[in-house]
């Protein structure tokens, strides 16, 4: 099994510190970005090996990697998108396809988010792709909605989904099992392809409209936040004091 995290964003509303850093590395304690915490939750879930999809300000983490690798026992791959300022993620996610032919366990380069959710993950796999679903929080317009087919697994998800009849919100955390390494990486292809704005969830619809199965694992009441403004920073801040 091998980590995988988004980190190839600019992060433009959280200007001033995306002027010089990808949002990934923005610190949220002393000496702890973003990534340290999502690095540390890999390493203390047995992963030592971790893929990061980079492109914006990729240099930073270039420059931080063999630091990185020290602190957290892990081996990082750098993978470079260099459509990653004007294209949306589907692109960076299709970018890490060779890495499906083994276990993937991924995350938002920007979700600061306790080991328990990959714990939970880890402990509740199947043969597909499984999300970590907040259906806890009380849902808005901003969020990545699901909702639910007969079985109980993905049948939407977007951002533009009706709060009411959404069965939560995916946190940015997802396991991904070889067996669907090629329809996911088809799905992936055929939905920047279509509009190179769209998000990778957009290619996990693509991949649930041509018949795979996404398995929705809840967390439960834990804390965590994607961290896209600087009321969201504060709040990661709060959060990741509890986890170190």
């Amino acid at each position: 099994m091998i980590g995988l995290i988004l980190a190839a964003g600019a992060g433009r509303r959280l200007k001033p510190y995306t002027d010089t850093l990808p949002k990934a590395l923005i610190p949220v304690a002393e000496d702890t970005s973003v990534m340290d915490v999502i690095l540390k939750n890999f390493s203390s879930s047995g992963l030592k090996e971790v893929a990061v999809v980079v492109g914006y300000r990729a240099k930073e983490v270039e420059n931080r990697k063999s630091q990185m690798e020290e602190r957290h026992g892990v081996k990082l791959e750098l993978i470079f998108n260099d459509k990653a300022e004007i294209w949306n993620n589907a692109y960076s996610l299709w970018c890490a396809k060779e890495l499906f032919t083994q276990s993937v366990l991924l995350s938002n380069g920007d979700t600061v988010h306790p080991v328990d959710v990959e714990k939970i993950l880890l402990a509740n796999r199947n043969d597909s792709i499984t999300l970590a679903i907040d259906n806890v929080k009380k849902l808005a317009e901003e969020e990545m909605k699901v909702t639910t087919d007969c079985a109980g697994n993905l049948a939407r998800i977007n951002k533009m989904l009706n709060p009411l009849d959404s069965f939560g919100e995916y946190i940015g955390v997802t396991l991904i099992e070889p067996a669907v390494k090629e329809a996911l990486s088809l799905a992936l292809e055929a939905t920047w392809k279509f509009d190179t704005t769209l998000y990778y969830e957009d290619g996990y619809q693509e991949f649930v409209d041509r018949g795979g199965k996404v398995y929705l694992q809840p967390i439960g009441d834990l804390s965590w936040v994607e961290v896209d403004n600087g009321a969201d920073l504060e709040k990661a801040r709060k959060i990741a004091c509890q986890y170190q």
